[in-house]
């Protein structure tokens, strides 16, 4: 089974196919030591002869894994591509998103001017890699690039002509995304790179082997696509829809919020589900990591209802009688409770505003309309946000000198075994720890003396404190 829809082969023409066949026949002639290419193709060592081939009777890879997830950037665009990749538009489409930021393609990402100004400078130091109809398997930016600075020629090894699809992704994600160090795919074409080997029907082992991880990254990024992919189906209203490039740049906190979820879902279900979609709505209104942390289960009745506009607080929901699986645990529970339903209103609207602003179907009248969406939205999550984090830094300060004091206890209990081992050694130097222990008495009667301040009533605990430090002692 394929994981890929298998684009049709380019129509070439005869003066290209004789061309490929009279540089390879050339290379295998030639004397002296070839070039070659070295690639992995299923665990084995592929050695391919390299050549020049013109720049202009190459095209860009439309499966390529470094833009997969940029293609959804231009619905239309994207839809042209899929039906006819090889057509000129298609491939200047392709060209763009090469040049462009992950996570905004409208802009063009300096990293692809620093690789341009490089093979301006040293030209080419590696060869690319293309298949026997000229698509470009490994090098599509360098092309790019090439082309910009108008060089007519690449070095490329050439595949072999029986190489299907699946075999063209195999040998891009060995040389790609393992081992580019210039410039990294994006997390969520890694994501897609990974769903396809799944759906190759490779184990979870073989592919955490592949992408140099554990099993248990493999099932998080499974979670993580997931999650993304429910969350572009819930978004689409009137054709228009999220596209993947919206959770570029988000994977931290897409992973802390796979980890809370997954943690909370076995003993809270309906409130792991609340904070999944409270957490959404943050991250694709773009608040950092240390903000959206402080979203838990009882975000909303703490802190969200009291700042959401009228305009955007969800009607009472009511129970009902169906049922939903849980991501990731295989467990179907009752119906979406209240709590999760107004969970899911909140986020289905700042979803739906967000689909529209970054859609080019959308005209300027709804793109306002999504734009004040997203203001109020944001405007609360903020206000909300700042009351989440001023009660979480009170809690944790309440819980602050009580851990010190647990720290101070092990450290004592260490100090026991170091003496008991000291004695043992006859190396217990007496004075110096006396020394040591008139410090202690010092902060200890501190310490009571903060306790002591306005406690008519201490605990138990406290009251042997007290008492301990209020034992007179001859000097």
């Amino acid at each position: 089974m394929s994981a890929l829809p298998e684009f049709p082969l380019p129509p070439r023409n005869e003066r290209f196919d004789r061309l490929l066949k009279l540089r390879l026949d050339e290379a295998a002639k030639a004397g002296g030591t070839r070039e070659t290419v070295t690639v992995d193709w299923n665990g084995k060592a592929l050695h391919v002869d390299v050549i020049d081939l013109p720049l202009d009777e190459l095209l860009f890879n439309p499966a390529t894994h470094r833009i997969r997830a940029q293609c959804s950037h231009d619905r239309r665009r994207q839809r042209m591509l899929e039906a006819e990749p090889w057509h000129t538009e298609s491939q200047d489409y392709l060209a763009n998103l090469l040049m462009a930021m992950p996570t905004e393609p409208t802009k063009r990402d300096p990293d692809f001017d620093k690789l341009k100004e490089d093979l301006r400078e040293y030209g080419q130091n590696e060869p690319g890699l293309v298949t026997h109809h000229g698509i470009i398997v490994n090098g599509n930016t360098r092309a790019a690039a090439l082309r910009e600075l108008r060089v007519t020629t690449i070095r490329v090894g050439v595949l072999p002509a029986s190489f299907t699809w699946d075999d063209i992704t195999a040998v891009e994600l060995s040389l790609q995304l393992r081992n580019d160090s210039r410039r990294e795919y994006s997390y969520i074409n890694r994501l897609l790179a990974i769903d396809e080997r799944i759906r190759l029907g490779l184990s979870r082992e073989a592919i955490a082997k592949e992408f140099r991880c554990t099993t248990k990254t493999v099932d998080q990024h499974v979670w993580i696509l997931q999650h993304i992919r429910d969350q572009i189906a819930r978004s689409e209203s009137e054709g228009v829809a999220l596209p993947l490039v919206a959770f570029e740049g988000k994977q931290e906190r897409l992973k802390e919020l796979q980890r809370d979820y997954m943690n909370l879902a076995k003993t809270n279900p309906d409130g792991a589900e609340a904070l999944k979609e409270y957490r959404t709505s943050a991250i694709l209104l773009d608040f950092a990591k240390t903000d959206v942390r402080f979203i838990d289960e009882s975000f909303f009745d703490d802190h969200l209802s009291k700042e959401l506009p009228e305009s955007l607080m969800p009607a009472t929901a009511s129970k009902s009688d169906t049922k939903v699986a849980i991501p990731g645990l295989d467990i179907a529970m009752p119906a979406e409770s209240p709590r999760v339903e107004t969970a899911r209103s909140v986020t289905r609207q700042v979803r739906q505003a967000t689909a529209r602003l970054s859609s080019r179907q959308v005209d300027e009248g709804a793109k306002r309309e999504a734009y004040s969406t997203q203001v109020e939205a944001k405007k609360a999550f903020d206000e909300a946000l700042t009351s989440a984090g001023r009660v979480a830094r009170l809690r944790k300060r309440k819980q602050l000198a009580p851990e010190r004091l647990k720290e101070a206890t092990a450290s004592l209990e260490l100090c026991i075994g170091e003496i008991v081992k000291a004695k043992g050694a006859r190396v217990f130097d007496e004075e110096d720890f006396a020394e040591a222990a008139l410090q202690f008495r010092t902060v200890f009667r501190q310490l009571a003396s903060q306790l002591g301040r306005g406690n008519e009533e201490p605990a138990v605990g406290v009251s042997w404190l007290l008492k301990a430090a209020a034992v007179k002692e001859d000097e």
